[in-house]
């Protein structure tokens, strides 16, 4: 004789609850962290203390403002592009790439002003390029 057997159940486990836990804590922690990340640096920037070197006579000078807009001596530029600059110093420079230059920029100014004054020049060829500082206030 031949029993019929029962039919069994599966054996299993719902992961659908734990999907859902899961996803709840990702919510959570997406929600509650802050992506801003905030550093504060301490920076002591360092001062001129030498004496001014005896530049050369006429010298050619790029004025940088708070804003970041250029001056070629004493002459201001229609706009702060990296091509304005380089074909103003070609002008009022001419092909004399020995003549000393001199970057004088606003203590606010943006940094990538300088670093783009000091890299178009680089660019036409002068390597005589000083950076005008002031001296150490006495305490």
């Amino acid at each position: 004789m031949q029993f019929r057997r029962q039919p069994r159940d599966e054996d299993s486990i719902n992961l659908t609850p734990l999907i859902d836990v899961v996803f709840l804590l990702l919510i959570f922690f997406m929600v509650s962290t802050t992506f801003t990340k905030e550093t504060h640096l301490e920076i002591d920037l360092p001062e001129a203390v030498g004496e001014p070197s005896n530049e050369a006579e006429d010298p050619l000078e790029i004025i940088i403002n708070a804003a970041g807009d250029y001056a070629v001596n004493g002459q201001s530029l229609i706009n702060n592009k990296a091509a304005t600059l380089r074909s103003a110093l070609t002008e009022l420079g001419g092909s004399d790439t020995s003549r000393s230059l001199i970057i004088t920029a606003d203590a606010k100014a943006p940094h990538q002003a300088v670093v783009r004054a000091m890299d178009s020049a680089g660019q036409i060829g002068f390597v005589n390029m000083s950076i005008t500082t002031r001296h150490p206030e006495s305490e």
